[in-house]
């Protein structure tokens, strides 16, 4: 009897435990693996250069400031229009004054409530030295005109009509900041930014990676995914090969040499999407040689530009023929390039004084692309007499030493978050913004100085069409740029991700994103 007790009780716990083993390996895996993907991981090219969104306009820092802050208001692709954001609601009072009325309960990452005085503190930073680099977007505004009516009420004067106000709002370097954050981090604010946006900021490697956490406090609901990690991965198969091993979820910027790698992979999707950029070749025409027109035309007639395209991009993005992307309202697509001519090329440098040849530098970033374009560039001015020497520069130090003037010439792109061409014209071309500000060619023209002011003014119609165009066709006679391409954003993911959208804009909300 005491055995048949014994057995019956041994058989009970191996049943028992089978049960037990049975539920830890059955459905309990599920929410475990469920989990382990609340962490997205997205790979980009190049570090952010500051996360203060008045501290830089470059793509990469725009890139990350775009998931940690907001701004008054947005510009929806889909409809080309501005839309509320911060910004509840708008209205033209006359010319030159515009009421806006804030969202309420709206919090910032430290807790604090977002209110009228944090839009009158980050409108007048940004007139001040601190914001140097994006002056452009607030040169129009009339410092003592920016009043508090109340806690959700301010208005906003400006010096002179400017029709795209409404627009530049809803640029990403004029996310709203927290008046205490801002003031309390002080020169550091740019490494510890608190923003109102949809992920906080949790940790910067630099030159390694960037971390953020969902803000359950969003006043747009809470996001999908949980965690997002940015790693820094420069060279453009490394970013492909962390994408196939499932290092990464998302690779931006997949270079031309892997677009076909990515699109025969199964297990991967690619996004393409024309954009709103130019790549170009700066020539400094502050200091010699190319402080001579003659030079800056020597070498547009030197470089067969299609062939630099087409060679360097194999079929992503097009040739460039202007400095404005096509697909801009008022772009002047009717320009044209100078024709492919040695021969000419060799005749101006003559004329300039240059019959026995140049030794000059060229710089890049290590974007693989432009290091091709600039060999092709190289091999094209050799048979001109031009010796080029190429210098490749990490995209910080890049950044900095164009902005101070260093250069020769320099390969770089400029790309347009809105739909307005005075965000590419003015601070490329309008001599007040030499340098950091955005005019690395240190290229100055009264005239154009002058139309960039008028068109800026005027309200939209065949006016101001005709004075963009105009200012347009003086920078191509004046070369102080040479357009190459205009670009194409192409990003890989993994196939298990969903909601994300290439922006033609180049910078990618990550909201939306989640996984299958």
């Amino acid at each position: 009897m005491g055995k048949i007790i014994r057995a019956c009780l041994i058989v009970m716990l191996l049943v028992v435990s089978a049960a037990v083993i049975a539920g830890c390996g059955g459905s309990g895996s599920k929410p475990d693996a469920a989990k382990t993907k609340d962490i997205l991981t997205v790979a980009m090219g190049s570090d952010a250069k500051s996360l203060d969104p008045q501290g830089s306009r470059d793509i990469f820092s725009n890139q990350i400031n775009r998931q940690i802050y907001d701004t008054l208001l947005v510009m929806d692709e889909a409809s080309n229009k501005i839309v509320p954001a911060l910004a509840e609601s708008y209205k033209k009072i006359d010319d030159l004054t515009y009421e806006f009325k804030l969202r309420k309960g709206v919090k910032f990452h430290n807790g604090e409530i977002f209110k009228a005085s944090d839009v009158k503190f980050t409108f007048e930073r940004a007139i001040t030295p601190a914001g140097a680099s994006i002056g452009s977007l607030v040169s129009n505004i009339d410092v003592g005109g920016i009043k508090v009516v109340d806690d959700y009420t301010i208005i906003i004067k400006l010096k002179t009509p400017y029709p795209g106000f409404l627009a530049v709002l809803s640029a990403d370097n004029l996310s709203m900041l927290n008046e205490k954050a801002v003031k309390s981090a002080g020169k550091d604010y740019g490494q510890n930014p608190v923003g109102t946006g949809k992920y906080k900021f949790v940790s910067w490697k630099r030159g390694n990676q960037i971390a953020l956490t969902r803000f359950d406090d969003y006043y747009g609901g809470k996001s999908k995914i949980k965690d997002v990690v940015i790693r820094i991965i420069p060279e453009g198969t490394n970013r492909v090969i962390e994408l196939e091993s499932g290092g990464v979820d998302i690779a931006l910027d997949v270079t031309t040499n892997d677009v076909k790698r990515v699109e025969e992979n199964k297990g991967l999707q690619l996004f393409r999407v024309i954009d709103n950029s130019v790549t170009y070749m700066g020539f400094n025409a502050g200091k010699k040689p190319f402080d001579d027109i003659r030079v800056r035309q020597a070498f547009s007639y030197a470089i067969d530009t299609k062939s630099v395209v087409e060679s360097a991009w194999r079929g992503v993005g097009k040739p460039a023929t202007g400095m404005v992307a096509p697909n801009l309202i008022y772009a002047d697509n009717s320009l044209k390039q100078h024709e492919y001519n040695p021969e000419k090329a060799r005749q101006l440098l003559k004329e300039a004084g240059y019959a026995s040849g140049l030794k000059l530098e060229i710089w890049t970033n290590d974007r693989k692309e432009r290091i091709d374009m600039a060999q092709i560039m190289q091999n094209m001015l050799k048979e001109v007499g031009v010796e080029v020497e190429i210098k490749v520069f990490e995209w910080g130090a890049y950044f900095e030493k164009t902005g101070k003037g260093e250069h020769s010439m320099f390969l770089m792109s400029w790309t347009v978050s809105i739909n307005d061409p005075d965000q590419i014209l003015d601070p490329l071309f309008n001599s007040k913004n030499l340098g950091a500000a955005g005019n690395r060619a240190f290229y100055s023209n009264p005239k154009v100085d002058a139309l960039i002011v008028k068109a800026k003014a005027m309200d939209d119609g065949d006016a101001k069409k005709q004075a963009y165009q105009e200012i347009q066709q003086i920078i191509m006679a004046d070369l102080p740029y040479l357009p190459l391409l205009n670009g194409e954003q192409v990003i890989g993911a993994k196939k298990n991700v969903k909601g994300f959208k290439a922006s033609p804009g180049a910078v990618h909300n990550l909201f939306n994103v989640s996984f299958e």
